[in-house]
């Protein structure tokens, strides 16, 4: 008897279906990093640290936390990201073994990769809807703009997790992800512009910055927390946040069937 084949959009809705199965019944063991930790960095920095921080120029004249709270909601969805794109990517390749049982399915590589983008969406944004709600109930959210914040911290999350997805299907061995987190996702996190602004930083560092989507993502979200963000700008940080993301699909699509084709 024919394989069914099975479309592209029903294809990733498995996938989903799949995750969300498995997620349901052990969410507790990512909440903790995916909703309270980000929450109590925003307690701490926010209004601890944030307390001692005067409202100027350099904060746009508004207090610490407000400042820092569009920020933040871009942090989390890259930092959910990583791991999603990472350690659960890696398991269901080479421990689980996931990937190897469904592509024996009418499903295929790029629908598997497809699947998991989309489950990746999802969680991120999940968890930032959850982080704006707690923001606003602290105080930290000052104007409706900052829900456009939500959209595009889940582009900047997508737009590191494409390539990441990609860049696990071509790994053996996981030690690679901690140089990926200490060496790429900390400092993007801590100098592109969300603790304070980049034209704190050396010049030299500008064009570094420019190339993260932390710091397209920031612009994002605080200018239209802000109402500083125009048209162009707009358009340019989405444009570049897109491609990254089309560039880590066309990537993952090569990278996935290279490895699951049988």
């Amino acid at each position: 008897m024919a394989a069914r084949v099975v479309g592209p959009l029903r294809a990733a809705l498995l996938g989903v279906e799949a995750q969300w199965t498995w997620y349901r019944r052990n969410w507790r063991a990512t909440a903790i990093t995916n909703f309270l930790q980000p929450v109590l960095f925003l307690l701490a920095m926010g209004l601890g640290f944030g307390s001692q921080v005067r409202p100027g120029e350099a904060t746009g004249g508004a207090p610490y936390a407000v400042f820092l709270a569009p920020a933040l909601l871009v942090l989390t969805a890259v930092q959910n990201a990583m791991f999603e794109s990472t350690y659960a990517v890696f398991s269901a390749f080479k421990w689980q073994k996931t990937y190897l049982g469904v592509v024996a399915t009418p499903i295929t590589p790029a629908q598997i990769l497809y699947g998991r983008l989309l489950w990746i969406v999802l969680r991120l944004l999940s968890g930032a809807v959850v982080f704006l709600g707690v923001a606003t109930a602290l105080g930290a959210v000052t104007s409706a703009g900052a829900v456009w914040g939500v959209p595009a911290a889940v582009l900047a999350g997508m737009a590191f997790s494409a390539p990441v997805v990609a860049f696990t299907a071509t790994r053996e061995k996981p030690e690679a992800f901690n140089g990926l987190y200490r060496f790429v996702l900390v400092p993007m996190m801590l100098f592109a512009g969300a603790f304070f602004p980049l034209d704190q930083l050396p010049a030299w560092l500008h064009p570094l910055a420019w190339l993260t989507p932390v710091w397209h993502g920031v612009e994002l979200a605080r200018g239209a927390a802000f109402g500083t963000l125009g048209p162009a700008a707009a358009l340019g940080h989405v444009a570049y946040l897109a491609a990254l993301v089309a560039v880590g699909v066309l990537l993952g699509r090569k990278y996935f069937q290279r490895r699951l084709a049988v």
